[in-house]
This record gives C-alpha cells, structure tokens and sequence, in this order.
C-alpha cells in the first residue's frame, strides 16, 4: 500500500480510470459482436448501419486512449473488408 498522499491519490485515481476504460472496452466488444452475428446472419443492411456505430466507437476510444490509434484503424480496415466481402 502507498504511503505518501500524492501516492494514495493517484492508486485512487487510477481505480477510476480503470473502471472507465473497461466500461468502454465492453461496450465495444459487445457492439463487435453484434455486428459479427449480423455478418454471420447474413444481415448487410443492418451491419451497414451497425457499422458507422461500431466506428464511432473505435474512434472515440482511440480518441480517450483507450486503445491504440493504430488498433482501431486496424479493426475499422478488418470489419470493412468482411463487410464487403458478404455483400
């Protein structure tokens, strides 16, 4: 356990970061897998829409660096080319 007050702070502070970033970690796993399942149900019109969610999302964590810029430019490539190549 820290010691010193600003050591304490920052264990706190970062518990609450942590908390925060797996919320949105979720969020996009579970819209990711919506999306998936609407690829696998051969649905293209709604993981059309799905999409441009499932992007704002990426692009909002990358933006919070949540995850890695590159990783969600990798994802956004990655679920695009699956899109196309069902439709």
């Amino acid at each position: 356990m820290p010691r010193r007050k600003s050591s304490i702070k920052r264990t706190r502070a970062d518990k609450k970061r942590h908390i925060k970033n797996l919320k949105v970690k979720q969020q996009l796993k579970k819209t990711l897998k919506q999306f998936q399942a609407l690829l696998a149900a051969k649905n293209t019109q709604e993981a059309k829409t799905l999409l441009n969610k499932v992007f704002s999302q990426l692009d909002k964590a990358a933006k919070k660096r949540v995850i890695h810029p590159r990783t969600a430019s990798r994802k956004k490539s990655r679920l695009s080319l699956r899109l196309a190549k069902t439709t």
